[in-house]
């Protein structure tokens, strides 16, 4: 209450003052604050803080690692050593084997024999020659040789024939047949014809060098 009342005696000075003398109060105010000054200073500015360290990134342990366990390995069984033969009949020799030897008096398979037959020591002809046939001369390589037929040359120009001659052991053609034809059979026959006077060879010779009869096979072309 009492604080009330002064407070009151206050506010009723305050407006007399105002009242009476309104400059008094203003200047009074004015005077009172140009008499505060009032200063401002600006807190500091804190200090950086450091910079933290950096920590080496040290991971956690992995889990431990399952042990490896080997498989069983075993080496194949050695082989066990093959048995001796036994020779299937008693003998007083000392080989495991019994066999034939290498030569025999018996027939049979022998190395060399005295029949004929087709061996290279054999007595009789045999079915090899120690040289065959050999053509020494003779040509037909002249167009002249070959009338023009009836279609003109055209009829057998790239055709040929194969002839077989049948050589002596003197080495002269004895015997011509045509094979292989051509589209001419006029040609034909003079081919055959040419070759029978012309051709010589030196002749064939069995595997004891004597002279016989043999066979040549000769191809004519036309160009």
């Amino acid at each position: 209450m009492l604080l009330l009342i002064a407070g009151l005696h206050v506010a009723a000075l305050g407006g007399l003052a105002r009242l009476l003398a309104p400059d008094f109060t203003t200047q009074a105010v004015d005077r009172a604050a140009s008499l505060v000054s009032v200063t401002i200073t600006a807190p500091p500015e804190p200090e950086p803080e450091p910079a933290p360290s950096p920590e080496l990134d040290i991971g956690a342990a992995g889990d431990e690692g399952q042990r490896a366990i080997p498989r069983e390995v075993s080496a194949p069984p050695a082989p066990l050593p093959r048995p001796q033969t036994a020779p299937r009949a008693a003998s007083t020799g000392t080989a495991d084997t019994s066999g034939a030897a290498d030569q025999g008096a018996g027939t049979g398979a022998g190395g060399s024999g005295d029949g004929t037959g087709s061996g290279g020591a054999g007595d009789g002809q045999g079915g090899s020659a120690a040289r065959p046939l050999e053509m020494i001369s003779g040509r037909i390589d002249n167009a002249r040789d070959y009338p023009t037929p009836a279609g003109g040359r055209q009829v057998r120009r790239g055709h040929d024939v194969v002839i077989e001659l049948t050589v002596g052991a003197d080495g002269r053609v004895s015997a011509c047949r045509v094979t292989d034809p051509s589209p001419d059979p006029e040609a034909d026959a003079i081919t055959c014809r040419l070759a029978t006077e012309r051709f010589v060879f030196r002749p064939r010779l069995n595997a004891q060098g004597v002279p016989v009869v043999g066979i040549y096979r000769w191809r004519q072309r036309w160009f």
